[in-house]
């Protein structure tokens, strides 16, 4: 079975709560022993991991990356996420709360992702969707950035962007776009019910045929001097303004 590298405490803490059997193994920084490295391995070992001490040069090797505090798994690939069509008819079936969903047009940054993945999750996304072209794919630098959160927010490529809004919008799924010269803001409009949020990349935004998709586009109000914010922090402020309304209407 094809196996992949996690790295980071958050993104393999995840792992071994939520999946720790498909963990092949973990290698640690053999010159830590603060507190919470050694609850982190006295954890994976109660979970019958297989642990590797290692040293700086060899993690950073198998991370591909130096920023691994100095943990590094191995781990199986997990089943294939559910399609969005899926997700949507058990949140529909669940009828907790109407679904929220973020669409991410042409964002190709693995840090963007991971940080856009992060934030989804504190907002309770359904999912977070994408085009397979001009989009970057899961990898550990998303999975470390993300701190866990590529572990539990569906992240589904789509073929067609334009298409999958549309099939939303069948379910009754409003779908709305950020943009810089939106005539109104996010705060006037209804985020309270199923919603689809599209956000374009930083600088180009969505593509043309994307724009044309949504049912309304909306611009967040900007006080200062730059023109506008990182994709990742647009996500947040718009998905925590759907989740503050969606507790007002409770």
């Amino acid at each position: 079975m094809a196996t992949r590298i996690l790295f980071g405490f958050h993104a393999v803490t995840v792992r071994l709560k939520t999946a720790p059997s498909s963990i092949t193994e973990i290698h640690v920084d053999s010159s830590r022993r603060d507190a919470r490295m050694r609850g982190f391995v006295e954890r994976a070992r109660e979970a019958g991991l297989r642990i590797i001490d290692s040293d700086d040069a060899r993690l950073s090797k198998l991370a591909s990356n130096p920023r691994h505090q100095g943990v590094v798994a191995r781990v199986e690939a997990l089943p294939p996420i559910h399609s969005l069509d899926e997700i949507l008819e058990g949140v529909e079936a669940a009828k907790e709360d109407p679904p929220l969903v973020l669409a991410l047009d042409g964002v190709t940054d693995p840090h963007n992702l991971g940080a856009c993945l992060r934030v989804a999750d504190g907002a309770g996304v359904h999912a977070v969707i994408a085009p397979k072209d001009h989009s970057v794919g899961l990898n550990a630098t998303v999975a470390k950035v993300a701190s866990g959160a590529a572990e539990t927010v569906p992240y589904l490529m789509v073929t067609n962007l334009a298409r999958s809004l549309n099939e939303m919008k069948e379910r009754g799924i409003r779908i709305i776009g950020t943009s810089d010269d939106a005539t109104q803001t996010l705060y006037d409009v209804d985020l309270s019910g199923p919603v689809a949020l599209v956000l374009g990349a930083e600088g180009p935004g969505m593509r043309q045929l994307t724009r044309k998709t949504c049912d309304e586009l909306v611009s967040i109000p900007m006080a200062g001097a730059v023109e506008s914010l990182n994709v990742s922090v647009a996500a947040g402020v718009c998905l925590y303004e759907a989740r503050r309304q969606r507790r007002r209407a409770d």
